[in-house]
Formats: structure tokens, sequence, C-alpha cells
């Protein structure tokens, strides 16, 4: 017998993958969404699609009646009372997996590890709230909310993946690096090139839904990232192989960028403090990830496809020539 996923979401990033590995491996697939954005699987007679706002209880136990969804993959509860509701709504399904983030951790350390390294606290206020500054706190209150829906039997678990790259990024960060490889010869990387962030390739994120689904435990997370890290300057130069680009890296320390009015943490993936994830736990499950240049190179090629430039990241160019010709005089 066939299982039935429901992805809550499906149509944009993380979601859309999800739903093309999950079809990969014969399952059934059903989405559901405001149909506020494009839906790439309207013309596949595999993906039936239920229209709902998630946040509203009726639209979810309305698909979830319509569906009968053995596995339910979470892409967009943001806020704790998204995962409240749901945990109740699918408290019967063989298996709920909520997509946290990385984010939800609240002390730096290397590497961070699921039950070892605290989460974020979260308010009330917080809660509720949907800026960027409270992402982590909320993320983490939906991991506890899922943690204690495990211990009363519901088969909840969490994935918590890091940034995440790949085809169809809406976010346009990696954008960013892909255009400037292919539009200059120099480019500024901030510091020394060996910033650390730990990315995931977003095949990898959909197959560890997937995976954490059907071998997981109830009440665990599941740190997802790539399996070999890459600093900033070696993503960049997996760019410009994948890209058959030839480009110069050219280190700017904080004085150079500050000459031209820059600071390191205007170049989007630059992090000061390291970010990495033990990701073994997954590992253990028989989940593996993509080599770094396979994955970017898939990344490159449909970048090369879409009209996505990583605009809305530039520190701004002229800014960087002026610390190319700062650099030059030393």
């Amino acid at each position: 017998m066939t299982d039935t996923a429901l992805v809550v979401g499906g149509t944009r990033f993380i979601g859309r993958h999800a739903v093309e590995d999950l079809l990969d491996h014969g399952y059934e697939v059903a989405i559901f969404n405001r149909g506020n954005h494009e839906n790439p699987f309207a013309d596949d007679e595999r993906v039936t699609r239920v229209e709902g706002d998630r946040t509203d209880d009726t639209d979810l136990k309305t698909a979830k009646l319509s569906v009968e969804p053995d596995v339910v993959i979470d892409c967009v509860a943001y806020y704790p009372a998204d995962v409240e509701a749901a945990v109740e709504i699918f408290s019967d399904v063989d298996a709920y997996v909520y997509i946290s983030s990385g984010a939800a951790y609240g002390r730096e350390e290397i590497p961070k590890r699921e039950g070892e390294t605290p989460l974020c606290e979260c308010t009330p206020d917080q809660a509720a709230d949907d800026s960027d500054e409270t992402y982590g706190p909320r993320k983490a209150e939906g991991d506890r909310i899922v943690f204690e829906a495990a211990t009363e039997g519901v088969n909840a678990m969490s994935v918590r993946p890091c940034i995440v790259y790949g085809p169809h990024d809406y976010t346009e960060r990696l954008d960013y690096w892909i255009n400037r490889v292919e539009e200059y010869d120099r480019l500024v990387v901030p510091g020394d090139g060996t910033n650390l962030w730990h990315r995931a390739y977003v095949g990898d994120v959909a197959s560890a839904l997937r995976i954490v689904a059907e071998r997981g435990t109830p009440g665990e997370a599941y740190n997802v990232g790539d399996r070999r890290l890459a600093t900033l300057e070696e993503t960049v130069d997996l760019i410009a192989e994948a890209a058959e680009e030839s480009v110069d890296v050219v280190h700017a320390g904080e004085r150079e960028l500050a000459a031209a009015g820059l600071a390191s943490e205007e170049f989007v993936l630059y992090r000061d403090y390291p970010h990495v994830m033990d990701t073994n736990e997954l590992a253990d499950l028989g989940w593996e990830s993509t080599p770094l240049d396979e994955a970017m190179a898939a990344t490159v090629d449909e970048h090369r496809k879409s009209d996505r430039d990583g605009a809305e990241w530039d520190p701004g160019r002229d800014a960087e020539e002026s610390v190319l010709e700062i650099l030059d005089t030393l």
C-alpha cells in the first residue's frame, strides 16, 4: 500500500524539493497552501492540492480529512501556535515532521548538538512577533511543543536545517555570490576568507525530512547540513568551478572595508563566529549529503535559468571597487 504525504506549503523552496523527493520515493503527495505563489505541480497529476490557510484550524482539519495523510511535512510553521495546532490535528498520523532551524540554538558553541546545546528561550511576546530577531526563539518553542507532544504519544519530530541553498532559493543569498562570480573578475571577501557558516543543500534537506519521517524517533530533533563544510572563500571557488569562471578573491579587513563605508556583516553569508552543527544523528538514520561540487553545479545551473541576482544583498559595487583600490595601494 502506498503511503500518502501531506506537505504544508510545498510550492516555493524546501517544500517544493520535499514534494519532488517524496514523489521519487513512491509517495502519493498532496500540498496544502493558500495559493499565493505559483504552483510548480499544477500540471502534475501525481500531486493533489488542497487550498487553505494553515493558521485556520478548520482549514487544516479539512485538509487532514480530505487527504488522510500517513506523513505530514510542515514547511510553514513559523509560530509556536502553528505547531500547537498541528500536533493536535495530526496527532494520529504515522509521522509529523516540523521544520525548525539551526537558529533555534541559544548558545554559540562548535558544533551545536541536538539535546546538548541549549535552545533559545521564547517569551509570549516573542512567540507572536514576526521579526527576524525572534525567528530563532519561535522555532525553538516549536521544537519544545514537538517534544512535549511526543511524550503524549504523537509521532512528532523536528528537523533543524542551517542556511539552506540550492535551486529555486527565493532568499537569493547565494545568488548574490553567483552573480558576483559571473559578473566580475575580482571580488571582495571580508576577513581572511575562512568565515564558516554551515549550509545545507536543499535536496539534502528534502531527503532528511522524508528519512526522519520514515526512521526518526518521536520527540527527537535532527540537524541537517552539508557533511563537508566550505568556508566563504571555498564557496566562491566552488561557484567559479561550477560556472567555469575565473575569479580573483581579494580579502579585506575591517579597516579597509570601513574606509569605503562598508562592514563585514554587510556581505551576505558572512558570520563572525563559526556556525557549525553536528549532523551525525541524521547520518545514523542512513541519510547522506550531496557532494559539494554536485550541489553547486545544480545550484548554478538553475540560477542561470532564473531572474534572480541577489541584488537586495548587494553592499554596493562602487564601494567594493573603492576597497579594491585601497588594497591595491597597500
